[in-house]
């Protein structure tokens, strides 16, 4: 599965974007439970906010989030060519302050590129999950290494690791709609039901007012590359952990709703991680 992955990696950007719209179609047609996953999720989200988003389209459009990232991991450079970054200044001016930057990334368009161009301009920790799969893990975080990019995984030491790049003055990046692990969340909701979701990011901006910028990066047509957008909160997060996980929330699903077909709605968002308490209407 290796060798095949590194041979995919070896197309075209537009050749595997279009193979990756074709697996996700496939993936949508034969597989009731992600079908259902994107079907449920988007009807959810669709009854908090009015918006237009074909299911069919978000299932090609995960099947291309997944392709691309093999290209983007095998033609480093190729890969900063095609991409239009707006609102720098936003970045500039936060990292100007002196305070550190906390990077959010949601699972929405080519996320994988945002690192990779963060990169080019300074020093970035990266706290993730790593794969279950101990060779996949090893293919992903080849695609990813960049001197310039330490990723960190999503345990305690990843977080000191976190906590001392900001003591640095430096900027760290965190996955805010992943579902954390046992007791690193609260149920807040996420478009319109309870999600369990992580407190890290708005309690590492909390404690040193670090500023804080949600990064997207959307997909062109098929084969033209990504525009990576910065919007700031502005807002500090509250004190109390569920108030702020709630603030978060919010601003990721405006972030969203800028271009939902590109999010990966098929990802379980409401799922009950293992040791975490249920959600409060399943205690009652």
């Amino acid at each position: 599965m290796r060798w095949i992955i590194q041979i995919l990696g070896l197309l075209s950007l537009k050749h595997l974007q279009q193979l990756g719209s074709l697996l996700g179609l496939m993936t949508f047609w034969f597989s009731s439970k992600d079908r259902q996953l994107i079907k449920n999720n988007l009807a959810q989200a669709q009854t908090t906010y009015t918006f237009e988003a074909n299911p069919i389209k978000i299932a090609q459009a995960s099947g291309t989030m997944l392709a691309e990232s093999l290209w983007i991991w095998n033609h480093p450079q190729d890969c900063l060519k095609l991409t239009e970054v707006l609102d720098w200044q936003v970045v500039d001016q936060a990292m100007a302050e002196g305070k550190g930057l906390l990077m959010l990334t949601p699972h929405l368009g080519a996320f994988e590129m945002i690192p990779r161009v963060l990169a080019e301009h300074f020093c970035a920790t990266i706290i993730y999950k790593p794969a279950k799969q101990a060779w996949l893990n090893q293919v992903i975080e080849k695609g990813r290494s960049h001197p310039q990019m330490h990723f960190v995984p999503a345990n305690i030491q990843g977080v000191r690791q976190v906590a001392r790049a900001l003591q640095r003055g430096q900027a760290v990046g965190i996955l805010p709609d992943q579902v954390p692990g046992d007791g690193d969340g609260v149920w807040v909701p996420f478009f319109g039901k309870l999600a369990y979701t992580a407190v890290l990011p708005a309690k590492l901006a909390t404690k040193n007012q670090v500023p804080t910028i949600i990064f997207s990066a959307t997909r062109k047509k098929i084969g033209l590359g990504w525009t990576i957008r910065a919007t700031r909160i502005n807002q500090p997060f509250d004190t109390d952990p569920s108030i702020a996980a709630e603030e978060l929330n919010r601003a990721i699903e405006e972030v969203i709703l800028k271009c939902p077909e590109q999010y990966l709605w098929g990802y379980n968002r409401y799922k009950q991680p293992a040791g975490a308490p249920p959600a409060p209407s399943a205690q009652s």
